[in-house]
């Protein structure tokens, strides 16, 4: 889905965003979580339309996306792997996890597979310490996780 430019998007589905918040200022952060929703990532391109329909700079746009963590300016995979490195997970293997995982699927942390498949990301904590080390898959929590039970947990995913 990426292009080299805004015409290169169907950007309906843009417009049908902005028109649901009459474009207000206000509404950023939320037509952007709308727009990552549709994406999966926010577009460059979709981010210079957004600004100019809206009316407010770019670098005021893109200093909304660069500051939550939950924006994406990349393309994200369907499927976020999250490997929680808190404290009791670390202590109970998540890094031999997190390497596992990077040498099963190809890629290191913050990447993205080639087909789009999956990212692979670390968290701070996903408060869920009884049940260390826990991976998430998308919203699936997978807890007292080894290498080989989120091996085949991922099977589930492809």
């Amino acid at each position: 889905m990426q292009g080299s430019a805004a015409a290169d998007w169907d950007l309906s589905r843009v417009e049908e965003i902005l028109q649901r918040y009459g474009g207000r200022r206000e509404a950023l952060i939320t037509i952007l979580q709308d727009i990552q929703a549709q994406y999966n990532y926010l577009p460059p391109e979709v981010l210079q339309v957004v600004a100019g329909r809206m009316g407010v700079s770019l670098s005021r746009v893109y200093k909304v996306a660069t500051f939550y963590k939950s924006f994406s300016l990349l393309p994200r995979g369907r499927h976020e792997i999250k490997v929680c490195m808190g404290t009791s997970c670390h202590l109970r293997g998540s890094q031999r996890i997190l390497e596992s995982l990077e040498r099963d699927i190809g890629l290191q942390r913050g990447g993205t597979t080639e087909d789009l498949r999956f990212t692979l990301t670390t968290v701070n904590c996903v408060g869920a310490c009884a049940l260390s080390p826990v991976v998430v898959v998308d919203e699936d929590y997978h807890g007292c996780t080894t290498p080989s039970r989120i091996a085949k947990v991922l099977k589930k995913y492809r």
